[in-house]
């Protein structure tokens, strides 16, 4: 088996259609975002562009999924993109010509899918790429994902079944995809009498990226992941999700602490939890619902710049959610921070330091060993934070700056940081 993690030794960093687009994102919006992301972005280091679900689904026109629609498959029943949203995809080309258009803005092309076999197929027996094997034969009838009713689990004992998933990626492979986002299979939450029940089909997956001839990034979700599988996640994929989705709520953000805090171990190359995306700027332009559509993130300022420092003291992946065209300069500053970039892309031994469901204090090394401080009020009040230099290698904590606003700091053997309300700051040796 070939090393997967080498195809991410830093945090995947990109852009996906979901927070903004739902089930109904088409091609012209997401090759705009994609311009919009090579123009401003691409020396950033952001270089992923994500097509999330339903792509597959003609008739998608809203936040939300169509239950028991048709979807558009190809002779050996697998999805295939559906031409009125992707006219590109026409005559059988499938994402290749995307791809490649966004191989040449010097980005990278991702898409998401759900784990299994469509129903639609197993329910006509259409062929599979095994001569005489059909959906019908591979498909495990009771394994069915809780809010999408597209799919129908891979029972991995059926013949078939691991070739199946093997064509699966060789298609991938030939349309140019390197990164795909593999969905209702992490999760405990919605079957618990059988948690992490598609640890089969999280294996079939590995074997057929391994199989497929190109390197593809393998992203898993939804959440919360099982923190005692934490070593079969970390042999077969390179990113999965500690939560379910997150929205921009500030009782969401102060849950991710506590993930973090039980996931940080298990960060290494290649491997890591992911906090999920950035639902930052304009968000939901494909809402129902009046007063919910294209809306800015309920975040305020404070915890905008909270979401962007925990996630990348952290190193999680970092995957914008918002409509890229319609950016504001505040969002593009909060996304172009060099610095902290670097932190999330580079850093090393990065641990929380202080985690009292109020207030929390990380550090790591950055990409030139110098010791980096994240301080977090969670409390919409005053505080000081203090620590004590328990550091080995540290006689005083000396200077530190800001990286937001450049002001300096002193510290001997406690440094203090003051908030006037909720909020964080990171500071870096100097």
């Amino acid at each position: 088996m070939k090393n997967k993690n080498l195809c991410a030794p830093t945090p995947p960093r990109g852009f996906n259609t979901w927070d903004c687009y739902g089930a109904a994102v088409n091609e012209e919006q997401l090759m705009a975002n994609a311009r919009f992301q090579a123009e401003h972005l691409k020396d950033f280091g952001w270089e992923y562009v994500v097509c999330d679900i339903q792509w597959y689904e003609p008739t998608a026109s809203s936040y939300y999924y169509h239950n028991f629609t048709e979807l558009c498959f190809d002779e050996h029943s697998r999805l295939i993109p559906a031409p009125n949203r992707f006219p590109s995809s026409a005559n059988g080309v499938g994402f290749k010509k995307i791809a490649d258009e966004i191989h040449a803005m010097g980005l990278k092309f991702g898409i998401h899918i759900l784990r299994g076999i469509p129903r639609q197929c197993v329910h006509l027996a259409t062929p599979t790429i095994t001569p005489g094997v059909t959906a019908r034969d591979i498909a495990s009838q009771f394994s069915v994902c809780p809010w999408n009713t597209d799919m129908y689990g891979v029972d991995g004992n059926k013949k078939g079944a691991q070739e199946y998933y093997n064509s699966l990626f060789e298609l991938y492979a030939s349309w140019g995809v390197d990164f795909v986002k593999v969905d209702d299979i992490s999760n405990t939450e919605f079957k618990p009498s059988d948690p992490y029940s598609a640890r089969k089909e999280i294996e079939m997956i590995r074997a057929a990226i391994d199989n497929c001839g190109r390197d593809i990034v393998l992203s898993l979700s939804p959440g919360p992941a099982p923190l005692w599988e934490a070593q079969h996640l970390k042999n077969h994929a390179n990113m999965w999700r500690m939560s379910g989705d997150f929205w921009d709520t500030s009782e969401a953000l102060d849950k991710m602490f506590d993930l973090c805090y039980n996931w940080y171990p298990h960060i290494s190359e290649g491997c890591y939890p992911d906090c999920d995306m950035l639902p930052l700027g304009i968000i939901q332009l494909t809402e129902e619902l009046p007063q919910y559509r294209a809306r800015k993130t309920r975040f305020t300022e404070a915890e905008q710049y909270m979401v962007m420092n925990l996630w990348c003291m952290f190193r999680s992946p970092l995957m914008f959610g918002g409509e890229m065209t319609m950016m504001d300069d505040f969002t593009l500053s909060l996304i172009t921070n060099r610095e902290l970039l670097d932190i999330n892309a580079h850093s090393s031994h990065n641990r929380p330091l202080v985690w009292d469901g109020k207030i929390a204090v990380w550090t790591c090394k950055d990409k030139n060993g110098k010791n980096v401080f994240g301080f977090f009020n969670l409390e919409n009040k005053k505080t000081d934070i203090s620590i004590k230099n328990t550091l080995a290698e540290l006689s005083s904590f000396g200077t530190l700056r800001d990286i937001w606003t450049g002001e300096k700091i002193t510290a001997d053997e406690k440094l203090t940081v003051s908030f006037t309300g909720r909020g964080s700051k990171v500071f870096v040796t100097e």
